[in-house]
């Protein structure tokens, strides 16, 4: 196994790595949508938050020398279903067709009080 890590998404908040790439398969830790040049989490609504926290995932990739096109897998993890269409609409300026295959859970909270999170699965 060997760690990710970049700078450029927020650094992890526990005992886990932003990444972990084995056998040609890079899994990505659930980015909570805190812009890393700041600490804090993005201004703005859903919309906002989902960017950061995908830009994150993009940014995490890009450090393994891949794109949002090696994505196979997205885990949406949401504090409010409702923000569900939003989301989408932010998602699909980061992926195109075929889309990875995804899950979406509305949870009772997130680390931070976060409204979202998300982890993805790429492969080489």
């Amino acid at each position: 196994m060997n760690a990710i890590s970049t700078k450029n998404a927020p650094a992890a908040i526990g005992p886990y790595s932003q990444a972990i790439e084995a056998n040609g398969t890079v899994f990505v830790s659930g980015q909570l949508p805190i812009d890393p040049a700041t600490g804090e989490f993005a201004e703005g609504g859903i919309k906002a938050l989902a960017r950061q926290s995908l830009t994150n995932i993009k940014n995490i990739l890009a450090e393994a020398g891949l794109t949002m096109n090696n994505v196979c897998k997205v885990t949406v993890l949401l504090a409010d279903i409702n923000d569900f269409a939003a989301v989408n609409e932010v998602y699909a300026e980061f992926f195109e067709a075929p889309y990875p295959a995804r899950s979406a859970f509305a949870v009772a909270a997130l680390p931070k009080g976060a409204a979202i999170e998300i982890e993805a699965i790429a492969a080489r």
